[in-house]
């Protein structure tokens, strides 16, 4: 049963700090070491960064998602998907938006687990006792530990352990309250950063300054996922929860600027300094004795944050697939609870990404380079998605302008920011979003390539001439239901390849005919058919609408349909040879899978040529259209044919005589 998008309670309360304010909640560990690095501690800097963190928190996370972004839901669902399918019949180019911020969603999440749990881990290096050095070997091989095992235990879901990710995320804010609370008497003068002209005049006044929010837009990295998210938790329990996490989050960042001016101001933070004296924005807070605790808190709070990513990037993958985004990949679903599914090539892949992250650039600080570029990215597809949204919505010009050249105006300008770590780390980040990006491009345009190759005929025509070959005994026949999938949105129209295969390449004689037609709706839980009895007992064609998360198990559903149509009488599945008719025996189903290969007789711009062999590369190296659907492979018949898209018009060849 999903949970009311309207309705508060004390356990949706509790998931949705266990789901969706990991990434956001385990920012503290990071952001104020980021802003301190290589500057002189003082007044104007910790102030004016603190100021900009408030009113970040407070316009990108509050204002844009909390408030406005959530409304956006599409029958309790969000994310950049679920709103593509809320606006994608609106203006067809809207497709890039939603194509680019999906990527940069995959691109954070292989690297929100690296600067998570290293951050965390290297709180150890607090205890001197243990030895450990900056970028030392042994925090490198702890976190890449906890990430073999972190993946590797995707494949048995959450269910089990899931229910502990709440409490557990209860006990991380609260800490970042009870320390927060305990260190901002160190000096009650960093309430002054709650007025926005701290923030306008250290933007105005302090020497990169404006850079600088590269490193305060780490605060509000997780935003995004409180959208993605939206459909396991509900619309009000999100609002009502982002309230205590805002005000631990808060009280925190104040503690940590209380605490660098009352014990560090004066200091130029270099990494020699900083290595001497143990400095570490988030681990100073706590007394010695809480070390080794706090690092299991927070190494546990960052598993839960990347645990959010990841299944937050199956959830993508599989509406990508649905969308025809993204190539066919083998899911499976390691319990019955709502939402839970896995795909072990997005996990190998990811772990791969992962790993590779951490062994390049070693340590947190060096991976805050890569972070945020991402994000920022995402939040600049959504606006633009939530505009067009907004439209639709009916909602006034003048509130969708001010909407959108507000939103635009900031997030551009934390892209600039942001731009300047390009060079150290930064274009890590974007090569994988870019990778991302063109294969969805590429399966995306690739389709639309094909499309005008597909020619449709008018069914009608050729209904005679299959009535005439059911009834031929003289064809041996090829099986009792013969079931082709069809991408005809017209009932009275089929492919011209399935009359080919049927009546042509070789006669397929069969008793009925069914034609099945797959149609992904925008409503995300849609289960529907519908039958359409062309000819009774000899031609049926089966629709079904199915929603964009809902995973297409064709075999099933055409199973459940057929016993449907028997219990009513609408249609007599006993095989018609006589000696197996008398005894009752169901008459065998056969599936045809029409699958395409580029034809040599193309004569294809060189662009579209590339495209298309990406497009048949990534085909050959992922799940057959028959997997895809779910079908049993021991009723299966595969036929092959070219695909030509553009046939070869100037072709000179002339006759000679002997």
């Amino acid at each position: 049963m999903k949970q009311p998008a309207n309705k508060v309670t004390a356990a949706g309360l509790l998931i949705a700090l266990g789901i969706i304010y990991g990434d956001i909640g385990t920012s503290p560990l990071y952001v104020f070491n980021a802003i301190i690095g290589d500057r002189l501690v003082n007044e104007e800097l910790i102030l004016g960064t603190l100021s900009c963190i408030i009113w970040t928190l407070t316009l990108q996370t509050t204002i844009k998602y909390v408030v406005l972004v959530l409304r956006a839901d599409n029958r309790g669902e969000g994310g950049t998907f679920a709103l593509y399918a809320l606006v994608r019949r609106r203006k067809k180019w809207l497709v890039i938006p939603a194509m680019i911020g999906g990527a940069s969603l995959l691109a954070d999440g292989i690297i929100t687990p690296p600067i998570s749990i290293t951050s965390a881990v290297e709180g150890l290096k607090q205890l001197p006792q243990l030895g450990i050095e900056d970028g030392s070997n042994t925090v490198v091989i702890i976190v890449l530990s906890i990430l073999t095992l972190f993946f590797f235990m995707q494949q048995f879901g959450t269910a089990s352990i899931g229910k502990l990710f709440g409490p557990i995320m209860m006990i991380w804010f609260t800490m970042l309250l009870i320390l927060g609370v305990v260190h901002v008497f160190d000096d009650l003068a960093i309430f002054k950063a709650l007025s926005p002209y701290y923030a306008i005049h250290f933007l105005q006044t302090y020497n990169e300054g404006f850079w600088l929010l590269g490193a305060v837009f780490l605060c509000t990295t997780g935003a995004e996922a409180l959208y993605s998210d939206l459909g396991h938790c509900g619309r009000s329990n999100i609002r009502m929860s982002w309230i205590y996490v805002k005000a631990c989050l808060l009280i925190h960042y104040f503690g940590q600027g209380a605490y660098l001016l009352s014990h560090r101001a004066g200091l130029t933070i270099t990494p020699e300094v900083k290595s001497a004296l143990s400095i570490n924005a988030f681990y100073n807070l706590m007394p010695q004795w809480f070390i080794i605790p706090g690092v299991l808190i927070a190494t546990v709070a960052a598993i839960i944050a990347s645990q959010a990513m990841i299944s937050g990037a199956f959830t993508l993958i599989s509406e990508a697939m649905r969308l025809n985004l993204w190539p066919k990949l083998r899911i499976r679903y390691p319990s019955e609870a709502k939402g839970q599914l896995f795909i072990p090539t997005i996990n190998f892949l990811m772990f791969l990404g992962c790993a590779g992250v951490v062994l390049f650039f070693r340590k947190s600080s060096n991976m805050e380079a890569a972070y945020g570029l991402a994000i920022i990215v995402t939040m600049l597809a959504t606006t633009m998605l939530y505009a067009n949204y907004l439209v639709l919505q009916r909602a006034k010009p003048l509130w969708i302008y001010i909407f959108l050249g507000s939103y635009l105006l900031v997030e551009i300008g934390y892209l600039v920011a942001l731009m300047v770590k390009f060079t150290h780390g930064g274009y890590i980040t974007l090569i994988i979003g870019l990778v991302m990006f063109l294969v969805m491009y590429v399966w995306y345009r690739a389709r639309k390539i094909k499309n005008r190759y597909v020619e449709f005929v008018r069914l009608e025509h050729y209904i005679p001439k299959i009535q005439e070959l059911s009834n031929d005994k003289s064809v041996p026949k090829y099986a009792t239901h013969l079931v082709y999938m069809t991408s005809a949105n017209n009932p009275k129209e089929i492919e011209h390849k399935i009359i080919y295969s049927i009546l042509n390449r070789k006669p397929k004689r069969a008793d009925i005919y069914w034609f099945v037609h797959i149609d992904t709706v925008d409503d995300p839980y849609t289960c529907e058919y519908k039958v359409e009895h062309i000819i009774p007992n000899d031609i049926i064609r089966v629709d079904f609408r199915l929603g964009f998360r809902m995973e297409p198990r064709i075999n099933l559903m055409f199973r459940k349909v057929v016993e449907d149509l028997v219990a009513n009488k609408e249609v007599n599945i006993i095989s018609r040879y006589e000696s197996l008719a008398s005894s009752g025996t169901v008459g065998d189903f056969q599936f045809m899978v029409m699958e395409k290969y580029l034809s040599q007789d193309n004569e294809l711009p060189f662009f579209e040529r590339v495209v298309m062999k990406f497009h048949f590369w990534l085909k050959d190296h992922s799940l057959s259209e028959e997997k895809g659907f779910g079908l049993d492979l021991a009723n299966v018949t595969v036929e092959k044919f070219p695909l030509i898209v553009a046939p070869v018009t100037n072709l000179k060849l002339k006759r000679v005589e002997e």
